[in-house]
């Protein structure tokens, strides 16, 4: 039986347009969610942590995470999630404009679970979305319980 529960998802993106874009391309989407943005690494530690006005979130089930951000990047944040034990097992996919293969290894370094191109409209958007919840939702079976 599926989970009707919606999913928790939390976008660190620092670009507006592009979060509005996943917000959107989200609402579009199948699966019921309730998205979490914050604008960089700082806030993302914060909001995982449930720290600073973040007390009472649950934590995600999935992070879409950008890598070019400002006062603390991406990796940064993709290697402390992956270190920590409470945090570890929620999935991270690298949503980023960077195409570099340097990019792309060291994202896979740190454990990230997928690495996604951004595309520049909607429809893709749309589609990249649909087929991330797809995946993640419907055929990957993951732990219960992560501490949310």
């Amino acid at each position: 039986m599926p989970n009707t529960e919606p999913i928790e998802i939390l976008l660190v993106e620092d670009n507006l347009g592009d979060a509005r874009l996943a917000r959107e391309a989200l609402k579009e989407s199948k699966v019921r969610n309730n998205l979490h943005h914050v604008a960089d690494g700082v806030e993302a530690m914060r909001f995982l942590r449930r720290r600073e006005g973040y007390a009472g979130v649950s934590l995600p089930d999935l992070i879409l995470l950008d890598l070019n951000m400002p006062r603390k990047d991406g990796r940064e944040v993709l290697a402390e999630i992956k270190e920590d034990p409470q945090l570890r097992l929620i999935p991270v996919v690298v949503l980023t404009t960077s195409e570099a293969e340097r990019d792309l290894i060291k994202s896979y370094d740190l454990h990230a679970n997928a690495y996604v191109v951004k595309p520049i409209d909607l429809d893709r958007f749309i589609e990249i979305v649909r087929a991330i919840e797809h995946f993640w939702f419907s055929v990957v079976k993951l732990p219960q319980g992560n501490g949310g």
